[in-house]
């Protein structure tokens, strides 16, 4: 099958080429997808794309006119992709569902540790030989209550981390599972007004998006710690300022931004444009943000590859299948 990869990143070419095992014509470009590049899928069969990609409307339309069949997404998220019109052109869509929910819920507990313990700053005062223990006081994690929202393979891992922590963890979940052990599920109401930290596992929807927001924010208990390594727009960020200056959130800390699209992934110190949002989180001491590296594992990155390829296996079998019918 002939392919282009869109979006690729240095680390990702070794994964592809040895899941790839030379089975498919993959040609791998770092450009992004998007109406200017859908030039590059000319004479190609299949696209595969990132998170951040423009799948939109008019890209995937413009695909079609092309000849492109079938878009994969590196990612578990599908909201960049518009779904109903690649359904109307025919166009057939595989993600890759799962992979290594540990990386990601390992780096959300890192989120939350270096926060309680001042990590960053720590290590940038002793970078300037400055010792001093003043501001660096945190907390002992057992005995805590941890919310986790979103009972998935990622939610449910980190539930495990947690409880190994010695904290009580709460889950809320739209699909209740009554097989969860340590974890006692309960409404969302519940778990904003009990939780001590909450972290969002879930996927990105219209009923998911902006969930948490300064309705929900004012549901919290006073310097609640808040991390999420899911989507950006489950939080709306513009509330975020607020309930930092009143100390309603007491720490942040975030692997994905709302408008992290043409940012992160990207080297964009020298840019003369930057988002104003994004700057002014940064500027608070008790907020972490790192570019949506969550997933960045060795073995995340296997996984990945794997099933990048397996969904072009199985589209090339398909069109095995039909030729041999036809």
């Amino acid at each position: 099958m002939k392919v282009v990869a869109y979006s690729v990143k240095t680390f990702e070419k070794k994964f592809l080429a040895r899941a790839n095992q030379k089975k498919h014509d993959i040609t791998l470009i770092s450009n992004a997808l998007s109406l200017a590049t859908c030039g590059f899928a000319e004479g190609k069969e299949a696209v595969l794309v990132s998170a951040n990609d423009d799948v939109s409307a008019l890209v995937i339309n413009k695909l079609a006119d092309i000849g492109i069949k079938y878009i994969a997404t590196r990612s578990a998220g599908t909201d960049q992709i518009d779904k109903k019109t690649a359904e109307l052109r025919g166009i057939e869509l595989a993600s890759v569902p799962a992979y290594s929910p540990t990386s990601i819920a390992e780096h959300a507990v890192a989120l939350a540790m270096a926060l309680n313990r001042h990590l960053i700053q720590a290590d940038a005062d002793s970078h300037h030989y400055n010792f001093k223990l003043d501001g660096l006081t945190g907390f002992t994690f057992s005995g805590k209550t941890v919310g986790i929202i979103g009972l998935g393979n990622t939610g449910q891992a980190a539930a495990a981390i947690f409880n190994g922590m010695g904290c009580h963890v709460l889950g809320s979940d739209v699909f209740p599972n009554d097989k969860l052990e340590r974890i006692e599920q309960v409404s969302l109401e519940t778990l904003l007004d009990q939780s001590d930290i909450i972290s969002l596992h879930l996927p990105l929807t219209p009923q998911t998006k902006h969930m948490i927001n300064a309705s929900s924010i004012a549901l919290m208990k006073n310097g609640v710690m808040l991390i999420n390594t899911s989507r950006g727009a489950l939080i709306n960020s513009a509330d975020l300022p607020d309930a930092l200056d009143q100390g309603k959130i007491g720490y942040l800390g975030i692997d994905v931004y709302e408008y992290e699209k043409d940012i992160f992934y990207g080297e964009n110190s020298s840019s003369q444009v930057k988002d104003v949002l994004l700057l002014k989180l940064l500027a608070y001491p008790n907020v972490i943000i790192t570019p949506h590296q969550a997933f960045l594992t060795i073995e995340a990155l296997e996984e990945i590859a794997s099933q990048t390829i397996l969904s072009l296996n199985h589209w090339q079998d398909e069109l095995l299948v039909t030729a041999a019918s036809s």
